[in-house]
């Protein structure tokens, strides 16, 4: 795999033996209580679409663009996501739940839908009337516990409905196993 970037933190990462750790359920329950943006991330490495729904995408660097999220071994989009080469991260808001739900459903087909999708000229899927979604290169994979953290370099990007500086929009968010919108209701300070 093509590293843009220098990758020695991420292969060389030093092992740790913890005597003492957090059970699942403990972690779990600090996380029930952080809410997190709602992405769906797609990808295809040859075999066919593939979808899941993150609430992990975080922004790295402006310069360059870069972005990171992770993909858990259990998830069905995981084998086509550890050899993709470029993903598209579709960021929502409110007015996509039906697509986070979609993305988070198991055992369904999440392209059966043809209407609902496309592929961009490079060969990508990619959802329509989204609020926002972001073309990437995927440029290093690290594995992280029973999850894969991927670090993409942003490429080409659409926003169909932007919030104004400032402004809530219809922001989508999980937190503490349900979906939620923010909104002016949910501002607390300027």
């Amino acid at each position: 795999m093509f590293h843009a970037y220098p990758t020695d933190a991420w292969t060389e990462a030093p092992k740790h033996d913890f005597s003492t750790s957090l059970s699942a359920d403990e972690f779990k329950a600090v996380f029930r209580g952080h809410p997190g943006g709602v992405a769906v991330i797609t990808a295809d490495a040859g075999e066919g679409p593939v979808a899941l729904t993150a609430t992990s995408v975080s922004s790295v660097s402006a310069e360059p663009p870069l972005l990171i999220f992770s993909i858990s071994a259990l998830s069905s989009a995981s084998e086509v996501l550890s050899r993709a080469e470029t993903v598209v991260v579709h960021f929502l808001d409110a007015n996509d739940l039906d697509l986070a739900k979609l993305g988070a459903a198991r055992g369904v087909d999440r392209f059966a839908d043809a209407h609902r999708w496309s592929r961009l000229v490079t060969g990508e899927p990619v959802y329509h009337d989204v609020r926002a979604w972001v073309r990437c290169a995927v440029i290093d994979r690290m594995g992280a516990g029973t999850s894969t953290v991927i670090a993409a370099h942003a490429l080409q990007s659409h926003i169909e409905r932007d919030a104004d500086a400032g402004e809530p929009g219809d922001a989508l968010v999980h937190h503490n196993r349900t979906w939620h919108r923010l909104g002016a209701h949910s501002r607390i300070e300027d």
